[in-house]
């Protein structure tokens, strides 16, 4: 029998009032509901394309229960009874799917109502990954370097890593692991004898761009405004800052890849000296636009970590414009158009190459917060069991590391009370957020060692409890399936 998890941290982070949204996948709020102002376009451009790949297995965590290679499966007629009882519970509302299987067979042992249309919220990402991880190299890496395209003329040249270090990188590290003072230091060493007492500095931002490249949009046009403003997401760039990702109410800079280009500046007129040459940038949309050639000479490169690894992160984190800049890289490697709409139509496409029946799916963005998307437990659950059967390695990798219940990720604040408290530590899951809606799609370990999967999705909250109480009542019914032997 499973043995009782113990230390586990019981502190509870209380994001004040009602407006994490899906964002942080942890309370609905206004900024669901409002549809503020557009923000106004960035005058800069947003990003080009070029292939991606992503992260590694020797970095993925095993799940925290152990699991017997022989344990029983559970009674189908008692596990009905024990969840039948716990879904009952009034705060889920009046419409609910549900979909758990045994892993190690793939088979059903509980249904309901799973063929339904739902809007799953943030949820839709384990979507969004299976297509990611079916197109990227799982240890590729992406770039970022500086190219010399004529004398006292440097070119920082984008390629997809937004979680770039202001100063030295970690390699021990996701966000921060490249650096941009490590990147200064090569440019510094390269720099040719003879070079210009002044060097101009441009940025090429035509890596993973998009169509209509500079006037990309920013995000999707199904995102509120709102969730921009006050930092529950941030705009889909090719390039940024790991400091610059958005916090409630500490927003993320409009135009991320101008915070890099100044920082970076910083950087290298740190790794100049003061004998070294002066640095003036140059940035609009038009030098942004302008690939840097072929044979102009590399004078500096830093790698981000792998992509298996930034995925993991932003599932972790249910981090959207994280999501949409992996979905965009792998649509375009595909060989899509690279616009938001194409890329979801990219996860969908792909899903159905894959032999998944995508027809009562609709999705507008990879990430889940616009509006007007839904996809069917059913789709959910078997995306998942083939990511846990190994059919889909990729996406198992990334199951792999989903948040532990009451510890980390969107899973750190949940099961940390009550019945549901016995699941903590045992429970994997990503969450899915909005007004009227909660979700969780994972895994846990029941009471005689058995790994099952779980989809569960409550899209009709009742306004009169809200999502708070509804994500309780699924922390507990999940808490239930792991206490089950149910033989």
């Amino acid at each position: 029998m499973r043995k009782p998890i113990i230390g586990l941290v019981a502190a509870v982070l209380a994001l004040g009032g009602y407006a994490t949204a899906d964002v942080y996948d942890r309370v609905p709020g206004i900024l669901t509901l409002d549809r503020p102002t557009p923000l106004p376009a960035p005058t800069t451009p947003g990003p080009s394309p070029t292939p991606v790949p992503l992260p590694s297995p020797a970095s993925a965590l095993p799940l925290l229960a152990p699991m017997a290679a022989d344990a029983p499966e559970p009674s189908q007629s008692k596990l009905k009874a024990a969840l039948d009882a716990a879904f009952a519970d009034p705060a889920l509302g009046n419409s609910l799917g549900v979909s758990v299987r045994d892993v190690a067979t793939g088979k059903a042992l509980y249904a309901r109502d799973g063929a339904t249309p739902r809007v799953v919220a943030s949820a839709q990402k384990i979507l969004a990954a299976a297509a990611i991880t079916s197109e990227l190299d799982p240890h590729e890496t992406m770039s970022t370097s500086v190219r010399l395209e004529a004398p006292g003329e440097l070119v920082l040249v984008a390629g997809g890593d937004t979680l770039l270090a202001e100063g030295k990188g970690d390699p021990e590290a996701v966000a921060g692991h490249a650096g941009l003072a490590d990147l200064a230091e090569q440019v510094a060493t390269g720099l040719p004898a003879g070079t210009p007492s002044k060097v101009t500095l441009r940025l090429d931002m035509t890596y993973a761009a998009g169509p209509g490249y500079p006037d990309t949009p920013a995000y999707p046009p199904g995102w509120a405004p709102g969730d921009v403003a006050l930092g529950f997401t941030q705009s889909v760039a090719m390039i940024g800052l790991a400091k610059d990702r958005p916090k409630p109410y500490v927003p993320s800079p409009i135009d991320p890849a101008a915070a890099v280009l100044k920082a970076f500046a910083g950087e290298l007129t740190t790794a100049f000296g003061a004998s070294g040459p002066a640095v003036t940038v140059t940035d609009d949309p038009a030098t942004r636009a302008e690939p840097v050639p072929a044979e102009a000479t590399l004078l500096g490169e830093v790698r981000s970590a792998a992509y298996q690894d930034v995925l993991a992160l932003a599932l972790d984190e249910s981090d959207n414009a994280l999501t949409e800049n992996l979905a965009r890289q792998a649509a375009l490697q595909a060989g899509g158009d690279g616009s938001f709409s194409g890329n979801a139509r990219f996860v969908t496409d792909r899903l159905a190459t894959l032999g998944f029946d995508t027809s009562a799916t609709t999705l507008k963005d990879t990430s889940g917060l616009s509006a007007g998307q839904s996809t069917t437990v059913d789709l959910l659950g078997e995306v998942t069991a083939a990511g846990l059967s190994g059919k889909l390695p990729g996406l198992g990798e990334a199951l792999a590391r989903l948040p532990v219940a009451g510890l980390d990720g969107t899973l750190h604040d949940r099961f940390l009370t009550g019945p549901a408290h016995d699941a903590a530590g045992i429970v994997r899951a990503k969450t899915g957020t909005l007004t009227g809606v909660s979700s969780l799609v994972g895994t846990t370990v029941d009471a005689d060692d058995r790994q099952l999967m779980f989809v569960v999705v409550a899209d009709r909250v009742p306004a009169s409890s809200g999502t708070l109480a509804a994500r309780g009542a699924l922390d507990r019914a999940i808490a239930v399936l792991t206490a089950c032997g149910c033989r």
